[in-house]
């Protein structure tokens, strides 16, 4: 497939450079009366030169050729014939003929070097990437695996000094970690779904209220000490989503403000409808972000010179994915007076049920 890509590329190549010097030795050919056809030779050099920028070497060779032995038979007189009667010509002729070759060949191979750099560099900034990812996920998986060992290792080997309150403590611990190395894990997972185009969307009806606390209670332990308000618009319609998808998403976003906003922020969840969309909206009134945060803030692997805690930076990507998957879209910007606000919107079909749990209106 690459092969036969590069095969059109080359035909590609061969026709424009062709069709360039012909084009080109045509318009000169209009207007000889007024330039000369001495002149005809620089527009002609010029030509090879800019083709020379762009394309690879058999097709400048190609068009240096095919120029010179234009400029011969119809510009250089006796015309319509390869004949060259003056010495001067002679010579003109050669020295356009190899300086075309050379300017073709030495651009070509210029370019062929830069290119070869400038891989060269992107193998290097490749190989920096990985070291730093390799050495990031190696960090985020050593730290929670070294707790479970230890306070396992403490349990098992416990003797009568261990209180139950010491016990449970350790416990406790390994359930933390343990979670920590879930999450860390799943968004790995999560990550290789995405790139490799096989996440297939679930569309089911759901409750928005349960959408959202269904995350809230996933982390009761890190927003133990955060003041949550939830608000949601009233009779909110059954929308169609994946629950589990925008679960995570909705998580991941609650889980970066516990890490990014100072202890007993406000952390604002604001679900309501906008036409044909759901907008999400998550707010907080910590310390925002900075302007290089707000560009980067959905790339893979980024994360915030100030982050105290772990963490591989993929979280708001995936959230990112998972949104677009649904045909919407996420933005995230500065909160007033301070803090920041993430906005999602989905376009999805919604149903209002009555009392008696009957459909009474679908909007798609």
């Amino acid at each position: 497939m690459k092969k036969q890509f590069h095969k059109h590329s080359l035909l590609n190549q061969y026709l424009i450079s062709i069709f360039s010097v012909i084009i080109i030795s045509t318009i000169c050919y209009i207007g000889t009366e007024l330039i000369g056809y001495r002149s005809v030779a620089l527009l002609l050099l010029a030509t090879v030169s800019v083709l020379a920028i762009f394309f690879s070497i058999y097709p400048i060779l190609i068009a240096a050729t095919l120029s010179a032995l234009i400029w011969d038979f119809f510009f250089i007189p006796p015309h319509f014939t390869f004949h060259v009667e003056s010495y001067e010509d002679i010579l003109m002729l050669l020295m356009y003929f190899i300086i075309a070759l050379l300017n073709g060949v030495l651009t070509s191979k210029i370019r062929s070097y830069e290119k070869k750099e400038q891989q060269k560099e992107e193998q290097q900034n490749t190989l920096r990437l990985y070291k730093t990812i390799f050495n990031s996920i190696s960090h985020e998986l050593r730290t929670p695996i070294s707790t479970i060992v230890g306070a396992s290792d403490n349990l098992l080997h416990s003797n009568s000094n261990f209180s139950e309150h010491d016990k449970k403590k350790l416990a406790s611990e390994i359930s933390i970690a343990a979670f920590r190395l879930n999450r860390l894990i799943d968004n790995l997972l999560n990550m290789q779904r995405l790139e490799s185009g096989q996440l297939k969307l679930k569309l089911e009806w759901c409750e928005i209220t349960e959408l959202i606390n269904s995350s809230l209670n996933r982390l009761q332990h890190e927003l133990t000490n955060f003041n949550v308000e939830l608000e949601i618009e009233q009779d909110f319609p059954l929308v169609k989503l994946d629950f589990g998808l925008m679960e995570q998403a909705i998580f991941n976003i609650l889980h970066n403000s516990t890490i990014y906003t100072p202890i007993n922020s406000i952390i604002k969840i604001n679900c309501k409808l906008d036409n044909k969309y759901i907008v999400i909206e998550i707010s907080d009134n910590g310390n925002g972000f900075t302007d290089e945060d707000l560009k980067n803030i959905f790339n893979k692997f980024y994360r915030n010179n100030q982050t105290k805690t772990g963490g591989l930076g993929l979280g708001l990507s995936i959230v990112k994915g998972y949104v677009e998957a649904h045909n919407g879209y996420i933005t995230i910007e500065k909160n007033i007076p301070n803090g920041a606000m993430f906005v999602l919107k989905i376009p999805s079909e919604t149903i209002h049920l009555n009392e008696n749990s009957e459909a009474v209106d679908l909007i798609k």
